[in-house]
């Protein structure tokens, strides 16, 4: 889908995934993301497979939509149960610092991701060049999981450390639910100031992880190990 003067972010996106089939062999073990970038990755992977270039791949979703479409395209989906063990997770984000640290959780699966992307030796981030960013939150707000019971406790705490928290909501006004029966609360930092929220990713994380009720965050700090860029030419690979 190419548009006047370039091309669009979907083909950045599958840019990113056809570069990101290099890290894949036969025989892996393989955490299959969720959002669409993601999807754009499994789509290049049921390619491969069809045309006999990959093989006895075992691929672990990290949400029940991944998962329909892993077993649509020909992968062979696994619980990670049954493979608890992973080479190698391939997922989008919704920014990346220079740091390589994450903001997820626009997919509304970002502790799946989470157990996914740990329990994998590596995790390769597949994004178009828009999702790079100086600083976290920079146009992304911070997805974070919480149980349903007493979720409105958590937004006065929340605002304390310069958030401004929304529940997520589905095209018909109910909760979001996540695929662990959670919510999703998206907090816009933008306005905490330095020192405090984003600017501080790490301890925005222990401060938010205290407290009761919230489940996980959609910072992934220190994780990736490779970090894909599509582009307009085609796409990056680095790693670390």
């Amino acid at each position: 889908m190419a548009h006047r003067g370039g091309v669009s972010i979907v083909d950045k996106k599958e840019n990113a995934a056809r570069r990101a089939l290099e890290l894949v062999r036969t025989g892996m073990a393989l955490g299959l993301g969720t959002g669409s970038t993601a999807n754009c990755l499994v789509r290049a992977l049921g390619g491969e497979v069809r045309e006999g270039r990959l093989s006895d791949l075992r691929c672990v979703a990290t949400s029940r939509a991944t998962a329909r479409l892993a077993e649509a395209e020909g992968l062979h989906v696994v619980t990670l149960e049954e493979q608890p063990m992973l080479d190698l997770t391939l997922d989008g984000a919704d920014e990346v610092d220079p740091e390589w640290n994450l903001i997820k959780g626009g997919g509304g699966s970002l502790l799946r991701e989470k157990i996914v992307a740990q329990a994998s030796r590596q995790l390769a981030i597949l994004i178009d060049d828009s999702k790079m960013v100086r600083h976290l939150g920079e146009r992304w707000s911070l997805p974070i999981e919480v149980v349903p019971f007493g979720w409105k406790t958590h937004l006065s705490h929340l605002e304390d450390l310069g958030g401004k928290p929304r529940l997520r909501l589905r095209s018909d006004g109910e909760p979001f639910v996540t695929d662990e029966g959670n919510f999703t609360l998206d907090v816009d930092f933008s306005g905490a100031g330095a020192g405090r929220g984003l600017s501080v990713p790490e301890t925005l994380h222990r401060d938010l992880l205290r407290r009761a009720g919230i489940v996980e965050t959609g910072l992934f700090l220190g994780m990736a190990s490779f970090l894909i860029v599509g582009t307009e030419d085609g796409a990056t690979l680095d790693q670390r």
